[in-house]
């Protein structure tokens, strides 16, 4: 899947034509409808193409203030406007360093499975992002990162268990092509939600071949 900026959906919907590639977008509105100037609903970004859109990015989290209760509210509308959420969460190098990494993803989740029990999730997507490992130079290991997607399938699990045995949960901390294989071979990590290495189509490529293995 790619999710480009709203301004170039319709565009590389159309290019994605018969490549068996998805197509998603970075951000939602909360409203399906409504005087909401600036604000692209879900219902709309179905009309161009997209499948998924991304939901409680970090950066949207703590550039735009986007709330716990403003990301739940998303991730609903998504669903309601006939699209798949890919919601994201994790801590930040601060949180982490105190010890509150299992608080924090919890918190998030929670104030989503909150709003829509996971019954209703289908086949939703989580990424985890460890803030402190996106553009900082720090990067978590696999084992690191394996144990927190073991904890968000598990604290899925507590609210429906077959939805998290299915629940594909990708690693968004600075994934590229020297990492991705040791990533991908974790039991708890799907596949990857890339950012800055998507944009050299070699490095992309590597970890597209490391991904394939884990597709289903």
């Amino acid at each position: 899947m790619v999710c480009p900026p709203f301004v170039y959906l319709a565009e590389v919907h159309g290019l994605l034509a018969d490549a068996g590639i998805l197509l998603g977008a970075q951000s939602v509105s909360a409203e399906q409808s409504g005087a909401f100037t600036g604000e692209v609903a879900a219902s709309m970004l179905r009309e161009v193409g997209c499948s998924h859109a991304i939901v409680g990015h970090s950066e949207r989290r703590s550039l735009y203030a986007e709330s716990d209760d403003m990301v739940a509210r998303k991730f609903r509308s998504v669903l309601e406007g006939g699209l798949w959420p890919i919601l994201c969460v994790g801590e930040t190098l601060a949180e982490r360093e105190s010890g509150l990494t299992e608080q924090v993803v919890t918190r998030q989740l929670g104030a989503v499975l909150d709003a829509v029990p996971a019954d209703h999730w289908g086949v939703s997507i989580v990424a985890y992002e460890p803030v402190w490992a996106i553009g900082t130079g720090k990067t978590a290991t696999p084992e690191q990162a394996e144990e927190v997607h073991a904890l968000i399938r598990g604290f899925v699990a507590m609210r429906n268990a077959r939805i998290a045995a299915d629940l594909r949960i990708l690693y968004g901390g600075s994934v590229k092509g020297s990492n991705a294989a040791a990533l991908f071979s974790k039991p708890d990590i799907d596949g990857g939600l890339v950012g800055g290495a998507s944009l050299d189509a070699a490095d992309f490529l590597t970890i597209c071949r490391a991904a394939s293995g884990r597709v289903q």
